[in-house]
């Protein structure tokens, strides 16, 4: 069956492939592409429409992520998204500036009519993240669709080229009716027709690794969690025998997680091998604190035990990873044009020059997708409603130098928090939870002494596609257990504090 689909020029956003993701939803097959795709090469695909995402960047800059601008004349329905809107309004001969105040977050959006909003209020709170915006707009048949307090056009169109741009974000959560403008695009404009789903994905990508793979030998990185055992068991359908997966104990794990990873992954018949490397990561983490630079030497080191493990095994090729799209985004791997957030260890870690190749069959997914490719291969709930723990471990809730004891203390407040969750229900109802080490002493009292002891701060976040989350509004009674529980069975803490931070502006992880 010919696919359909709605090509996506990633120009830099962090929220790309969640457009994309947001497409997939409506069942019509997307495809991201770099900016430097020429129109011929967009022809070729036969798409039925093209978005043009956003960008960290400004026009005004001097090396902006321009696209080839023959895309406009091909006859093709376009959507800009904020930046992408910049270069509509910039090829049809308006202008973009800087605001002399910024919009950032959830901002009420006053809607016209119009194809792209049908059924949709005349007013809907959306998500804005914009410094500059269109000044001025030259041609006679481009009009403003949408404005707000501060910005005039907030979206525009031109019927006549079929070329439509929102400075807002319909691809994010917290923007009111952004899938049915998306779906206004895709179904009402573009003409598209349902045509993807997450099995057909499935079937594909096990084909995708029989080719990629074929007879040679790979090694899987497995740490227990649902990125890694899926990406695991979904490559072992495709080589069987020929993966052999690698699950490191690097000190840095859970309460009790060494014994849980075996008994959840015993089942799936991976060749699973076990490496005790505690001391060795202690050893190499001594007196750092800076939050990269950990990372950096987690994925290094996982590395090494990765290619050692495969000398012993020997004819390795392939080394599968469980990264997934917000890894990518948050490390700067989805586009020449993004920004650096923090490098996660199987992404920005990695060494330049490694003795294997890099497969990463999942990384186009988002975690609730991934979830449903798990319980599509048949893992245990276990694996896929498991909150996510990143191969990091504890070391990226510990601010300042990881020890032994910051590692214990972190590890028993984090069994408490979940055992808690657990018993009150809420462990499959939020997206995840931990407890962080700040680094920080404060004053207390203890057996009327004076106790000057650790500070924890407890972080909790709901559900969500990772681009965007909102923390957990937990009952006070279930927070206050945890707190009493913590300052009475953790040794060396006296206070607990609760995150109560949206991302953004912080990331979900404090390290």
């Amino acid at each position: 069956m010919e696919l359909y689909k709605i090509i996506i020029v990633d120009l830099g956003s962090q929220t790309t492939n969640l457009i994309a993701r947001r497409i997939r939803e409506l069942g019509v097959c997307a495809e991201v592409v770099e900016s430097n795709i020429s129109a011929e090469q967009i022809i070729n695909q036969k798409p039925l429409g093209i978005i043009l995402s956003g960008s960290p960047m400004s026009i005004s800059d001097q090396d902006y992520p321009d696209i080839d601008r023959k895309i406009f004349d091909i006859n093709l329905p376009i959507l800009g998204i904020c930046f992408g809107m910049y270069l509509i309004a910039d090829h049809l001969g308006g202008s973009v500036g800087e605001m002399a105040a910024k919009e950032y977050g959830s901002i009420e959006v006053s809607i016209s009519k119009s194809k792209l909003f049908s059924n949709v209020p005349g007013d809907i709170t959306s998500w804005m993240n914009h410094g500059s915006e269109v000044k001025t707009l030259t041609d006679k048949d481009t009009k403003t669709i949408a404005s707000t307090k501060l910005c005039l056009y907030a979206a525009i169109e031109n019927q006549k080229k079929n070329i439509y741009g929102v400075q807002f974000h319909p691809e994010v959560e917290h923007s009111e009716y952004g899938q049915k403008i998306l779906s206004n695009f895709v179904f009402d404009i573009c003409k598209a027709r349902k045509n993807w789903n997450l099995d057909n994905w499935l079937s594909q990508k096990i084909l995708q690794v029989k080719q990629v793979i074929g007879n040679k030998k790979a090694i899987c990185a497995v740490s227990g969690g649902v990125d890694s055992s899926t990406a695991a068991v979904l490559c072992a359908k495709a080589i069987a025998n020929n993966l052999h997966c690698i699950f490191v104990d690097t000190g840095l794990m859970r309460l009790n997680e060494v014994e849980e990873v075996k008994k959840n992954l015993l089942p799936y018949n991976l060749n699973l091998h076990i490496i005790d490397a505690k001391e060795r990561f202690f050893t190499k983490l001594k007196n750092v604190t800076d939050p990269e630079t950990k990372r950096k030497i987690i994925g290094h080191e996982y590395i090494n035990i990765f290619e050692e493990e495969a000398q012993k095994i020997q004819n390795i090729d392939y080394l599968i990873q469980g990264t997934i799209y917000s890894d990518k985004i948050e490390s700067s791997k989805t586009s020449k044009h993004s920004s650096i957030i923090k490098s996660h260890h199987n992404v920005g870690g990695l060494p330049d020059k490694m003795a294997f190749k890099i497969y990463e069959p999942l990384d186009e997914l988002f975690k609730d997708e991934v979830r449903k490719v798990a319980k599509t291969l048949g893992l245990n709930e276990n694996i896929y409603n498991r909150h996510p723990f990143p191969g990091p471990g504890l070391a990226i809730q510990i601010i300042g130098e990881i020890t032994k004891e910051n590692v214990e203390i972190i590890r028993h407040a984090d069994a408490i928090v979940i055992e808690e969750v657990k018993k009150a229900g809420l462990y499959n109802k939020i997206g995840e939870i931990f407890t962080n080490f700040t680094g920080v002493r404060t004053t207390g009292i203890k057996g009327d002494a004076r106790a000057y002891e650790w500070l924890l701060a407890i972080r909790s976040v709901d559900p969500s596609d990772l681009m965007t989350s909102s923390w957990s509004q937990l009952p006070y009674e279930l927070l206050a257990r945890m707190s009493n529980r913590i300052t009475s069975e953790v040794k060396g803490v006296n206070r607990v504090v609760y995150d109560i931070t949206t991302k953004p502006p912080a990331t979900i992880r404090w390290e």
